[in-house]
């Protein structure tokens, strides 16, 4: 280590300039994928965060369709922002159809294998000789609107997020928080709260840990408001003080969208883009994906797909089918011999009965032969 004035001319500390200068030249890539049933303002609330209609509102007609294949699908929306200078590639997922069905089981599943799915593209990719032009589709961030009944998670919610949570950096959200009341949101934000830390549902938690004046104090604040009531609008309305702002006009007011005292969207949206977005792909990165790598790769370093592993469950379901089709084949096969024996005891008592009659007859025939004989012998 060199010590003294001359330690200060070398030039090492240009290094961050360099960097910044690399990473702004390559650019970055943030996908961020929002989950939800149908009607919670997902659309309208990833049009508001970017301030533009990067996605359209889904047609009526099309959802009924959807609602006819009872299928859940993965719809990706890619835009390109540039910000001083700085390109950042957004990928944002949808999920539409989940949770829309009366039966609902393994609605999750689609989400989670195209997480798994980006992160096995990236594996592959990174494996390979020439590595200069990857892809890079993993979600970094993935949030969770949360439909606000006022009461707390219900079991699709666990189920999913439970799932979600070991795979990406889940942020729970509730929807449409403007239709409860202040007291309201705070009892159900609670409630959710609980239920998350009863289930070991895994969010993601901002770090704490900061050596820069009031970071530690704002990520606090970020961890306290979750899950984030949000609200979304892309219309401006005029507040009673003469405010013009983005948000919604009802009877009895107006509800700002960009008001803490209203909601989280503002917290949330720095958490996403401003202060811990960096975070969110490093996460992804170091965390979820690692992990992910460790579990698929052999002690040869080979890849174990995900379809190698969805066919060993298939194999099992399959199994289990194939048990439940036999076990129901042999007691339709109990149930015929069943009727089997009982029409071939109708068939010997009819059997039976018939030479009962038979014999009934013959000994009449030969009553009246033996009168006819006795009546001739007579004459």
């Amino acid at each position: 280590m060199l010590n003294g004035a001359a330690s200060s001319t070398i030039g090492i500390a240009n290094l961050p300039n360099q960097t910044h200068k690399i990473v702004s030249r390559k650019g970055a890539t943030f996908t961020l994928m929002v989950v939800g049933e149908s009607g919670t303002g997902k659309t309208t609330y990833i049009n508001t965060l970017l301030t533009t209609t990067i996605k359209a509102y889904r047609d009526p007609a099309k959802r009924r369709e959807m609602l006819a294949r009872k299928t859940v699908s993965i719809d990706v929306i890619r835009v390109e922002f540039e910000e001083k200078g700085f390109r950042t590639q957004l990928n944002v997922v949808d999920t539409p159809g989940f949770g829309d069905y009366v039966n609902n089981r393994d609605a999750w599943q689609p989400i989670i294998d195209f997480i798994d799915g980006q992160h096995e593209s990236y594996l592959r990719q990174e494996m390979q000789p020439e590595r200069s032009d990857i892809l890079d589709g993993r979600v970094h961030a993935c949030l969770y609107f949360i439909y606000p009944s006022g009461g707390t998670l219900r079991a699709l919610d666990i189920e999913t997020m439970k799932r979600l949570g070991s795979r990406v950096n889940l942020i729970p959200v509730v929807a449409k928080a403007d239709t409860l009341t202040p007291k309201d949101l705070a009892q159900f934000k609670r409630r959710v709260r609980d239920a998350i830390a009863h289930y070991e549902i895994n969010v993601y938690t901002p770090p704490v840990e900061s050596d820069t004046e009031g970071v530690a104090e704002r990520n606090v604040a970020l961890i306290d408001a979750m899950p984030y009531a949000v609200i979304g609008s892309e219309d401006d309305v005029q507040t009673p003080d003469g405010r013009v702002v983005r948000g919604r006009q009802y009877l009895w007011g107006v509800s700002e969208v960009e008001n803490d005292e209203h909601c989280d969207f503002r917290k949330l949206r720095n958490l996403l883009i401003r202060s811990h977005m960096l975070d969110l792909v490093t996460t992804t990165e170091e965390r979820h994906y690692e992990h992910f790598r460790s579990t698929h790769l052999d002690a040869n370093g080979r890849i174990v797909s995900t379809v190698t592993r969805k066919d060993a469950k298939f194999k099992e379901e399959e199994d289990n089918l194939r048990r439940r089709f036999a076990e129901q084949v042999k007691a339709k096969e109990a149930m015929f011999r069943q009727w089997e024996q009982k029409l071939i005891a109708e068939r010997d008592k009819l059997n039976k009965d018939l030479e009962h009659e038979h014999s009934y007859i013959t000994t009449l025939t030969q009553e009246i032969k033996a009168l006819e004989e006795r009546l001739a012998g007579k004459k």
